[in-house]
């Protein structure tokens, strides 16, 4: 409970940093941890998150959700790209939502896509089995490294 609670609080510490110096979360987490799995990839944020949501789909998931935070921000004055994708597949999240209905927290997973300060394209996530680990449940642990395999397999076949 404790380690859930600590995750928790760095997660809103990290997402209040990311709002008052409109810089995006993952590229905060990736510098103060090792926890972001953060890979450079080749074309546009848009191209990229077309490319990875048919991938998702060709895999047998599915987009469940997007967030145009790049957008979203520009009414701060914040010029950067960033979107994100939430990925998933219902039978997978039946099975962790069986084991520990926590598992909400972390699935579906969450894909960064943004241009960072190189103008280089990025693209970046929390491994499933790392968040879903502090759960202390083995079996929830196995169900996210089957999680890991497909995110590391999709994003290894992006252009770079």
């Amino acid at each position: 409970m404790k380690t859930n609670k600590t995750l928790l609080n760095a997660m809103l510490a990290l997402s209040l940093v990311a709002i008052a110096t409109g810089t995006p979360v993952n590229t905060i987490a990736a510098e103060s941890s090792s926890l972001a799995i953060r890979t450079e990839v080749a074309g546009s944020v848009q191209d990229v998150v077309q490319s990875l949501s048919k991938m998702v789909a060709d895999n047998g998931m599915m987009v469940m959700g997007e967030l145009h935070q790049g957008k979203v921000l520009e009414m701060t004055g914040y010029k950067g790209e960033s979107e994100s994708i939430f990925v998933g597949n219902p039978t997978m999240g039946k099975k962790l939502f069986s084991v520990d209905p926590g598992a909400g927290l972390v699935v579906p997973v969450r894909i960064n896509v943004y241009r960072n300060s190189d103008g280089k394209t990025v693209v970046s996530y929390l491994p499933p089995s790392r968040l879903l680990g502090d759960f202390g449940n083995p079996k929830l642990t196995k169900l996210a490294a089957m999680l890991d395999k497909s995110l590391g397999s999709m994003t290894g076949m992006l252009p770079q």
